[in-house]
């Protein structure tokens, strides 16, 4: 795994970064801020991000949703403290784990896999989600067309659905390219 470090404190990300690879990951940029993660991350292609910081910065937080939404990736934040509002803040940003009182070595392999199986289950629940909501508007589309077919040709619903279905086939197109021809031309 390749790990995007990011520390505020360059003793601390030295130690960290030793952690980390004594852990078995690559370490294959290290940052002392959140400015610009998403180049960061776009540069050194990592494929998980470790921040390592004393208190989570709103600034710090809107970079992580930043990098959720453009370049989404398993975030990890070590923090020596935690409120719930700030907890919530940083999981609503994308964060995969938020673990208080620091970075102990022993711990960070397995909160790594944790965050990085829950990144992955909810990037398949979103894609479901997607694909989902695509196929509902499919839907919409269809029936929408399907109502002009049976008002303009008096036809049953199932005769509509029919002749849609022939023509999509007939043209070679999915049945809602056939629904948008003819709903753009009512």
């Amino acid at each position: 795994m390749r790990v995007l470090l990011v520390d505020t404190d360059a003793a601390r990300a030295s130690q960290v970064q030793a952690g980390l690879e004594t852990a078995g990951f690559i370490v294959v940029a290290v940052s002392s801020n959140t400015a610009d993660l998403i180049g960061l991350v776009r540069e050194s292609q990592a494929d998980v991000i470790v921040c390592d910081l004393d208190d989570p910065s709103r600034d710090a937080l809107e970079s992580m949703r930043a990098l959720n939404r453009d370049e989404p990736r398993p975030v990890v934040v070590f923090a020596s403290r935690g409120d719930a509002d700030q907890i919530e803040a940083a999981l609503d940003a994308g964060v995969a784990a938020y673990v208080v009182e620091g970075l102990a070595p022993a711990r960070v392999r397995p909160v790594l896999e944790v965050a990085i199986r829950r990144f992955r289950a909810f990037q398949a629940l979103r894609q479901e989600r997607d694909e989902a909501r695509a196929t509902l508007a499919e839907r919409t589309v269809i029936e929408r067309a399907k109502g002009i077919l049976m008002q303009r040709r008096r036809l049953s619903e199932p005769d509509a659905y029919r002749l849609m279905r022939r023509w999509s086939m007939d043209r070679g197109l999915k049945m809602v390219a056939v629904a948008e021809d003819i709903l753009s031309n009512k």
